[in-house]
């Protein structure tokens, strides 16, 4: 194992020889590959002290999250809780303050989980990844970052440095819900991300994301236009919940099994959408 003492140094490194090294920070689904016997036999490059990668910082129009930032950092943050609850439930719904006191948000994503917590909310707050090499910068939004099951567009010599995410959702209705076995510490069969912003009783706008229902994390934008410019009413609840479970990609695995994914996703959409109808009419 190698650490490296900047950025500029672990960028040289896996320069140097792309694929020879495999980068990480927290180490907390290193382990898990690890207690598994599925670690790729590479050498390890630990970015853990790379002071440049960690902070959360907010301007007027966006809020920058540093790649090692935690998740305790993003529970922390008061602009992070007050304009974008979705990520701060996310990080709540993580593992043992252990994990998040250690797990990484870089890390997360980059490990490519269609399980994985946070990358919904991500996906509803429109969020953008920037990655750094020797070879340059570039920004990738993060809706076009995951490709398939475990495959993204990373290069072997690249790191997520950051992720942004655009401020300016005052006023909208949001929710964030994990169904798990246990009610903490358990891989998700279903997480579900939704922000929407309506205008008397029509939907202005919407974002709705899933996890463990496809093999990426998918935001739904099929039965967002479903919804977009509709009255908020019984039929159109029912079309949006016919929608996503035509959209959506569940299969049966250890942990759940494909119709009961489905069920449950058509099933929590509907729930935000009518407690949505009630706030406007309360």
């Amino acid at each position: 194992m190698r650490s490296a003492s900047s950025l500029d140094h672990a960028l040289a490194v896996l320069a140097a020889e792309p694929g020879a090294w495999m980068p990480f920070a927290g180490g907390t689904d290193l382990m898990v590959l690890m207690e598994a016997g599925r670690l790729p036999k590479r050498r390890l490059l630990s970015l853990w002290n790379i002071d440049d990668l960690r902070g959360i910082e907010s301007t007027d129009s966006l809020v920058r999250i540093g790649a090692l930032a935690t998740y305790s950092d993003l529970l922390a943050d008061t602009t992070l809780q007050r304009e974008f609850p979705l990520v701060c439930a996310a990080a709540r719904e993580t593992g043992a303050i252990a994990i998040q006191n250690q797990g990484t948000v870089g890390g997360n994503i980059a490990n490519g989980s269609p399980a994985a917590d946070l990358p919904p909310a991500l996906l509803v707050y429109d969020a953008a990844l920037h990655i750094a090499s020797v070879r340059g910068r570039r920004v990738v939004p993060y809706g076009e970052f995951h490709t398939g099951y475990k495959i993204m567009d990373l290069a072997a010599d690249e790191l997520i440095v950051a992720v942004t995410m655009p401020r300016g959702r005052d006023g909208w209705s949001q929710t964030y819900r994990k169904v798990g076995t246990r009610r903490a510490q358990a891989i998700s069969k279903v997480c579900f991300a939704a922000a929407m912003h309506v205008v008397g009783r029509e939907v202005n706008d919407i974002r709705i994301a899933l996890g463990s229902v496809a093999p990426t994390v998918i935001r739904c934008t099929k039965t967002e236009e479903t919804l977009r410019g509709k009255a908020l009413d019984a039929a159109s609840i029912e079309d949006a919940r016919a929608r996503l479970g035509r959209e959506i990609q569940p299969i049966d695995d250890v942990r759940s099994n494909a119709g009961y994914r489905r069920r449950v996703s058509c099933n929590l959409l509907g729930n935000f959408l009518s407690l949505a109808i009630l706030d406007r009419s309360g």
